[in-house]
Order: structure tokens, then sequence, then C-alpha cells
């Protein structure tokens, strides 16, 4: 797939987005630092949430209090969201550094607001992941589509994948655990290789709320393509997300790391170019293992393997030496030639 001037998939390095979310708490000033600083790291695209409350939720969400927050859910949007002058102006600073900004919109209404922005492509989170409503509209806009698939099976998620199927559009499908943090103990590294398998037309990529960098940098090595992670400036902040955030020293080791593990997972298993020097003198060479006359039929306690391997019989061949008449005399620990050999 395909975003703004990005490509994105098995044969490309992986891309990291960070998601800013709310972790600015609803200040512009401070979402643009995180992005200035997220630019600075090296990172090519950032992620927000845009929430227009009350398209978004009903008066029954003030009675609801998500895990990580002491407020309502309604109140943490309500409070944490920006305006959507400022989220335009986010928009318009991100591009202004070269970076990628797509946001996740949570109503219809966000999505209609973000198509004035003319966004790249969508973000559907995983709440939202079996909201067939809303995919078929965000669907029926035309732009590339990355949904986390959190709180889903693989059944679960087969009306929602196949209304993207049907759109035609580009799409990339995330592993995703949805408590924040997430413990090792819940991650699932394998749903990354079981989304490849159940939806092969997706890009899979892995959307990481565990704590530090591993879990998203192993999903790399079974083939993630997309690693989205809760980022801010610092965590010193106070926010619902801060305690799963990486700051912008981690978001530039991710995105190295991941960089270096793509390219270790896609190297054949062959001898490379640098190794030859360390092979000449790693690897075995045939040898006599006792002073031996010459027209003895050499046995297998006649001869040894031993370094270096500038011998001109390696030692995967010490076979082919068993049987063989000696030419000439030699001694011990002598590197054993073909012509040594009757």
């Amino acid at each position: 797939m395909k975003i703004a001037n990005r490509s994105i998939g098995a044969a490309h390095p992986p891309l990291v987005i960070a998601e800013i979310g709310i972790n600015h708490g609803g200040d512009l000033s401070v979402a643009k630092e995180m992005v200035r600083l997220a630019a600075a790291a090296g990172c090519e695209m950032v992620k927000h949430q845009t929430h227009i409350v009350e398209d978004e939720m009903t008066e029954e969400a003030k009675s609801i209090f998500p895990p990580n927050a002491d407020v309502s859910i309604w109140e943490v949007m309500q409070q944490c969201a920006l305006s959507l002058e400022d989220e335009a102006e986010l928009k318009r600073y991100s591009e202004s550094l070269g970076m990628i900004w797509i946001s996740t919109p949570f109503s219809r209404a966000a999505a209609d607001f973000l198509e004035t922005l003319d966004v790249p492509a969508y973000k559907i989170g995983s709440g939202e992941a079996d909201n067939l409503p809303l995919i078929r509209h965000i669907a029926k806009k035309g732009k590339p589509v990355i949904m986390s698939t959190g709180m889903q099976t693989i059944e679960t998620l087969r009306a929602s994948v196949q209304i993207l199927e049907d759109s035609g559009v580009e799409y990339a499908l995330l592993e995703c655990t949805n408590l924040y943090p997430s413990p090792a103990e819940i991650v699932s590294l394998k749903g990354v290789t079981e989304l490849r398998n159940a939806f092969p037309n997706a890009v899979v990529g892995f959307s990481d709320h565990s704590i530090g960098p591993e879990m998203a940098l192993a999903s790399v090595a079974l083939g993630a393509s997309i690693l989205e992670r809760h980022y801010t400036d610092t965590r010193y902040r106070k926010g619902p997300d801060i305690s799963c955030s990486m700051d912008p020293a981690e978001l530039r080791f991710l995105i190295d790391r991941s960089r270096e593990i793509w390219v270790a997972a896609n190297n054949d298993k062959q001898r490379s170019g640098p190794e030859e020097d360390v092979y000449r003198f790693a690897r075995a060479s045939v040898v006599a293992d006792a002073d031996l006359p010459a027209g003895h039929v050499v046995t297998e306690q006649d001869i040894w393997a031993r370094r270096p391997g500038s011998g001109e019989i390696a030692g995967y061949e010490f076979d082919k030496v068993l049987g063989r008449r000696l030419t000439r005399a030699v001694t011990r620990n002598t590197q054993l030639k073909w012509s040594d050999l009757a």
C-alpha cells in the first residue's frame, strides 16, 4: 500500500507511526512540540485522534470510567480533544516538517471533517474495528485505511475486512492488545502471523501498548510492516496513555532497530562476502594425525581436521580421504593435498 509518498509492505522498511493521540492534553503548543521532536527523531508519520464528542458518544458515556483514567470517557475526550481549527493547524505544521499526518476519526462527523483536510489515509482504532457503519463510511472516501484489531478475533474481523475489500481501498491490519499498558502475558505476537495467513491482501503491522520496544521489534521479524506506538515528548506528563508511550529517544531507537531487524530478516542463509576472511581461518583443513609413510592406506585414525582453513582439503571433505593411498610420506599436522592421495 502507499500513503502519501510512502510505500508500505514487506519489500520496504517498517513504517513507524508516532501515535500522539490525546497525549497533548488539548494543548496545541504541546502537540506541535511533540511533532517537532518526532521529526527530529527521524519519524515519518504522526497520528492524531479526532474527537467530536457529541457525535462520538451518547450521554451514557458520562458514567463509563476507563481503567486508565479517573474521570468518565466523555470527560477524557472533552478535555483532551483539540479544536478543529487547532487540528487543521497541527496537520499543516506536521507537513511543513516533511511528515505525514493522519488521524483516527471516532465518529462520522470526525471522518467528514478529516476529509475536508484532505488526509492521505484514515486510521480505524480497535474500538471501531467492528463498527461496520463507520468502517463503511470511511471506506467510501476511497483513501487507504490502517485498522487496529485489538479485542477482535480472526472471525469477528471478517465482516469489517470484507467492507475494505469490497471498497477497493488499500488497507493494513495491525495486531493490538488494548490494555494500557499491556503485559507480555496477554500480548499476541502470534497474532501478526495469524493476520497474515487469514488476510493475504492486507499489509500487516503491530500496534503496541506494552512498555518498552521489545514487542514491536519482535513483530518485525514476524513480518510486521507498520509499527505504531503511543508517543509523548516526555513521560513526566499526566494522561491515560502516557504509561505506554515512548519518548523521542525511544522513538529514534525503534526506527533504527526496526530497520536493522527488517534487513536481517530478509537476508538469505548464505556465506556473505565480509565473512570470507573469517572463513579462511575459522574452518578446518584435513591434516595427518600421525607420521605416515608413503603408500599408507589412510584410515579414520590417521587423519583429523584442524584450523586454519587454508589447506586444500576442507574438513567437510574428511570422508573423501579415507581409503586413499598416500603418494608421499607426511608428518603429523601436515595439511594434506589431493596430490598426496592416489
